[in-house]
């Protein structure tokens, strides 16, 4: 809460009141993550419903298109259209995410999806490097040709020249993907 209430410049009891109000109107849930030490805190995160408040890159008249597609020129046509898609794409994050390791590909990268409304953050630990996302724009998308999660995973693992595992959740209306990086060995 106190984050919020930095970022949005407001008194921790303003941003609190506001956080009371969108739980009840269905938008925020709730949890109490551990600290460590002390009591645990409590957390807010978007529900299913808040995800109409964001930017969607995809709507039905696009899966209709891509549907129709298919109908006339066959199975791959979706397909075809999403692998020319992510390739542009992947073009396009190369030239924006530059870094000398994974890590600093991955947080650029990161940063950037955030800007396009997926909620990205970075996240590394000893062990794994991560970048998740807690709002998918093109998630109807996702729903109606299964093909992207694997493109957008493969888009990752040519952005950020690590190999990358895709892993999508979904839990109480709640959305999460985490990407997790793995580096290449040496050829």
């Amino acid at each position: 809460m106190g984050e919020l209430a930095e970022q949005l410049g407001m008194s921790y009891m303003g941003v609190k009141q506001h956080c009371v109000d969108l739980e009840s109107e269905g938008y925020l849930d709730t949890w109490r993550r551990a600290k460590g030490i002390g009591r645990p805190e409590l957390v807010y995160r978007l529900t299913d419903r808040s995800h109409g408040l964001f930017p969607a890159d995809s709507n039905l008249m696009t899966i209709s298109v891509l549907e129709n597609a298919r109908a006339l020129y066959g199975p791959s046509a979706p397909r075809s259209s999403f692998s020319a898609f992510f390739q542009r794409k992947a073009e396009t994050y190369q030239t924006r995410v530059r870094g000398d390791t994974i890590a600093e590909r991955a947080g650029k990268l990161a940063r950037l999806r955030d800007t396009e409304g997926h909620m990205a953050e970075f996240e590394q630990d000893a062990a794994f490097i991560r970048i998740v996302e807690h709002h998918c724009p093109i998630h109807d998308l996702l729903k109606a040709f299964p093909i992207v999660a694997r493109l957008e995973a493969e888009l990752f693992t040519r952005v950020l020249g690590a190999n990358v595992h895709r892993e999508e959740a979904h839990a109480s209306g709640l959305y999460r993907c985490v990407f997790t990086l793995h580096a290449r060995a040496a050829g």
